[in-house]
Order: structure tokens, then C-alpha cells, then sequence
């Protein structure tokens, strides 16, 4: 073999241990590494299933040890407050035992714990959705006979609630029955104070002409949330919701549209569990402006509705 088919093979077996090389140390990884993004690309990753809260009725009396519980409990549409009915005989039957337990132990009370997620809408008059359902078991309790006295309902948020898929919410409750002293004077100043803050800052309403919705801020919901309160713990106590109007108009046409704003606020209090025997409306028309009403402004603030303690 010449000199220079020697040196013209040495370059040729160069080229070809340069080639496997490359292949093995930059080519391969380079293919491998995206087989495996391919890979991870076609893995369909299936969504987590949680499983479907339900919670049984269960109230168990700590001082006595005494157990009220049935295997259903009152259950609530999705971003919804008025109960599923109907309510199962079971829980029924639990419903009379707990109110024959609490006429015979006067000292006795319930909390009503209302639960809801952040996903849920609150579309109701309560500062909560868990408060408007817990409002809602409260009024089905005093309808078997319980005293709203001895009743009090509370709301929490709870994220972990799941609900099925026809997005019904399975007893988002919780429930504690509580003894009270019989020396303790707590509720009565709490009450005494309560009526003077709610006298002090009732609940305004605006009307814009053919208003058809109530759409209140958090603040005037807890304006509701302690009128209700104040109501269901005191005798002949009662809301009373006031029509005003600006002088547009006769004075007996006002009148009238004062009253049916009035009632309009109050069959929204109502739709919303508040009784309809507890509330009061009236009308003084364009009797009692609270600003100029020869101005557009001083007019819409005399478009109002009053709603506090009679």
C-alpha cells in the first residue's frame, strides 16, 4: 500500500470514528431526550374525582351526653339556600325528639352552623351563604315547634365540602347544643344593645324608577343578619319597612309608590326567611325628603326605603 492511499485511508477512517462519536455523544441523547417529551406529551393526565361530602344529622348534648342523629340531614342546592325538600322520615322524627328535649329543658340551646365554599355564590341577605342556610334549618326547627329564643345560627366558610355532580350539597351543617346559666345576663344587654345600634343605623334602600332587584353591599347585610336576630330573641318585636319617595307626581300616587316599595323590600326580607308576621310596612310618600328636591340628586336620595326596628 502506497504512502499516500495509507494517509488518504487514515482520513477516511477518521471521518467515519468522528461520525459514530457525534452520533453517540450529541445525536442520541439529543433523540432520546425527545422521545421522552413526545412520551410525556401523549399521557393524558385524568382530572382528580373527589369524593361527595355527607354529612348525617347529628347533635350531641355534651352536659347530658344525649344523642340526636339520623343518617340524612337537610341538604341544599349549590350557591342555594331553601332546603331540598322533602326532608327524610328519619331526620323528621330526630327534628320532634330535639324539640321535645328542649321545651322540657328550658336551659338549653342550639347553634345551627351553616357551611359554604368561596366557589359558591351568595345571592341571599345574609352576610353568607352558610348564615342563610343555617337561617333557613333555624326556620324549619321553629315550624316543629322550637323556640327562635333558644336558637342561634352562625356561617362558615368550608372549601373541603364537595359536592355531587348534580351539584347538591349533602348536610353542609353542624349543629351543638349548648346549656346557658340561669344567672347569666349576657343575651338580654347584648339585645338592649343590638336595638340601639339598628335604631341608630337602619337599613336605606334606594329605588331607581322600575327597580326590580334588591342587590345589597355586605354592610347592609349584616344589617339584615342582626335584625333577624334581634326579632327571633325578642317578643312582639318587629321590623318596620318605611316607603319615601321624591314630589314628583301627586301626592296619593307617592303615597302608593312608597307602599309598594315597601312591600317589594319586604317580600324580599321573606324570600329570605324572614316571617312575614314580623314585618311592617307603611308609606309617607313625599312627605319626609331628606334632601332638595329640585335637584336630580336630592330626588334620588328621597327614592328610598327605611327598614329598622318598629
Amino acid at each position: 500500500m502506497s504512502k499516500k492511499t495509507s494517509y488518504l485511508l487514515g482520513i477516511f477512517l477518521t471521518i467515519i470514528l468522528g461520525t459514530i462519536l457525534y452520533y453517540f455523544f450529541c445525536c442520541k441523547p439529543c433523540l432520546e431526550a425527545a422521545n421522552k417529551e413526545a412520551e410525556v406529551e401523549n399521557i393524558i393526565v385524568e382530572p382528580e374525582v373527589k369524593a361527595t361530602t355527607k354529612n348525617a344529622f347529628s347533635i350531641i348534648d355534651s352536659k347530658s351526653s344525649l344523642k340526636f342523629d339520623a343518617k340524612d340531614n337537610f341538604n341544599f342546592k349549590s350557591s342555594a339556600f331553601s332546603i331540598i325538600e322533602p326532608v327524610s322520615d328519619g331526620l323528621k322524627s330526630q327534628i320532634e325528639r330535639l324539640s321535645t328535649y328542649l321545651a322540657d329543658n328550658p336551659s338549653k340551646t342550639v347553634e345551627i352552623t351553616g357551611h359554604y365554599t368561596e366557589e359558591e355564590n351568595n345571592t341571599s341577605a345574609f352576610p353568607n351563604l352558610g348564615f342563610a342556610r343555617a337561617n333557613a334549618v333555624k326556620n324549619y326547627f321553629v315550624s316543629h315547634g322550637m323556640s327562635s329564643k333558644t336558637i342561634n345560627t352562625f356561617g362558615k366558610l368550608d372549601d373541603g365540602l364537595v359536592a355531587d355532580a348534580t351539584n347538591i350539597h349533602y348536610g353542609p351543617l353542624s349543629y351543638t347544643i349548648n346549656t346557658r346559666d340561669a344567672n347569666d345576663t349576657s343575651e338580654a344587654e347584648s339585645l338592649k344593645v343590638l336595638r340601639t345600634d339598628i335604631k341608630a343605623n337602619p337599613l336605606v334602600l334606594y329605588f331607581e324608577s322600575g327597580a326590580a332587584s334588591i342587590n345589597l353591599t355586605a354592610a347592609q347585610r349584616e344589617k339584615v343578619a342582626k335584625m333577624s336576630r334581634y326579632v327571633d330573641k325578642t317578643d312582639d318585636a318587629t321590623i318596620q319597612i318605611i316607603g319615601h319617595t321624591d314630589n314628583t307626581g301627586s301626592r296619593e300616587t307617592n303615597t302608593r309608590l312608597g307602599k309598594n316599595r315597601a312591600d317589594f323590600a319586604k317580600n324580599y326580607l321573606v324570600q329570605n326567611g324572614i316571617p312575614t308576621t314580623k314585618i311592617n310596612t307603611s308609606s309617607k310618600g313625599p312627605d319626609e325628603p331628606i334632601a332638595d328636591n329640585t335637584t336630580d340628586e336630592g330626588k334620588a336620595k328621597n327614592r328610598r326605603v327605611v327598614v329598622t326596628l318598629k
